[in-house]
């Protein structure tokens, strides 16, 4: 069972879920834009726009269950579909970036049609989709889109199978994701959680996609957050719960492991917009020896920046896999001693939603 707190934090994503309320991308599909073939007056456009979104939110969201089985039919029939939506500016915008890349904060700028960009990932490839029921409790059966390809390169990665292997995956269209997507919804999926690796060198693609998906689903943005502010611009109005992955807690240990520059700068600036954009679920994996130069730090920084209502999942399940028995303090399990060290600093800095 989820505490009633936890719901009151989530209760945006909770309604989509249960389709009391339309999602995000949804909503934005019904809100009219200005088309253009210059880039730069479609960002003026999508600036304009996102001001007013959050009050076009909460006036067109909040709907009975009839409402919105009408129009989730209403969608699927095309009949009022806008010209141009806000939604469809989000897409052209980036698909758009995708020919000079900067999804993440690398800004390799990139022609991704032509080559690949420094995470190594070219054009979208599946690792694998699924109904997934390990996530956080709130969020099963979650159906999971992992990609193949990240932006990091952790030498202590989980997934590193598929994150340092961009090339480990099937191209999908993005017609037949969407149509996947509808029939996981059908399976008795509560939201669609895209992930990797990252889902950031792919955004183009899962905005495309949820833009042909005309059930009302939440969408999870789940990752380690090292987006541009373009791109994260592009998630206000689309993502319905943020699933981030908040690594360190200094800027020494997120290149010496992550081979990451000005980790906490990016992702700091990337949390408080997603804390403003939508509902958060924040995760830390501990690592060993690592408990007083990232977790206790990045502990603080939330509760000081985004507040102890957070929903913090402090998660204990690290092992030494890919390159970590190069590094001698990440080469074992963390101690209970350890995790329980976290946890209780957690409470004592006032979090009160743990997951």
């Amino acid at each position: 069972m989820t505490n009633q707190t936890i719901k009151h934090v989530l209760s945006n994503y909770l309604a989509v879920m249960t389709n009391q309320q339309l999602s995000r991308c949804k909503v934005a599909f019904f809100m009219d834009a200005k088309d253009s073939d210059d880039e730069e007056h479609l960002w003026r456009e999508h600036e304009h726009l996102k001001k007013d979104f959050n009050q076009f939110y909460k006036e067109r969201s909040s709907l009975d269950q009839h409402v919105v089985e009408k129009i989730a039919d209403t969608l699927r029939s095309n009949k009022t579909e806008p010209f141009f939506s806000y939604l469809d500016l989000k897409v052209k915008l980036a698909e758009k970036i995708f020919h000079h890349c900067n999804f993440c904060e690398k800004a390799c700028e990139v022609n991704r049609n032509l080559e690949k960009g420094c995470c190594g990932v070219k054009n979208p490839l599946i690792a694998s989709e699924f109904l997934h029921v390990g996530e956080e409790p709130v969020l099963v059966p979650s159906h999971t889109v992992f990609f193949a390809g990240c932006n990091f390169n952790c030498v202590y990665c989980q997934n590193w199978d598929i994150s340092q292997q961009p090339t480990r995956g099937i191209s999908v269209e993005a017609k037949n994701l969407a149509l996947i997507i509808e029939k996981r919804i059908n399976e008795g999926s509560r939201n669609v959680n895209f992930v990797g690796g990252d889902p950031t060198p792919n955004l183009h693609y899962i905005l495309r996609t949820m833009q042909l998906v005309r059930k009302n689903i939440p969408v999870i943005w789940n990752s380690n957050m090292y987006l541009s502010e373009d791109a994260m611009h592009l998630l206000d109005g689309f993502a319905d719960l943020y699933l981030t992955d908040f690594k360190y807690g200094n800027n020494e240990c997120a290149q010496r492991l992550s081979s990451i520059p000005d980790y906490m700068e990016v992702v700091e600036r990337n949390h408080k917009m997603a804390w403003e954009a939508g509902d958060i679920i924040i995760r830390h994996l501990v690592l060993p020896n690592h408990v007083e130069c990232c977790s206790k730090p990045l502990l603080r920084w939330i509760s000081q920046n985004l507040g102890r209502e957070v929903v913090l999942n402090i998660m204990g399940q690290y092992h030494p896999v890919y390159h970590a028995d190069k590094y001698e303090e990440i080469s074992r399990l963390p101690t209970y001693g350890e995790v329980g060290e976290v946890i209780d600093y957690a409470k004592g800095v006032g979090f009160k939603n743990l997951l």
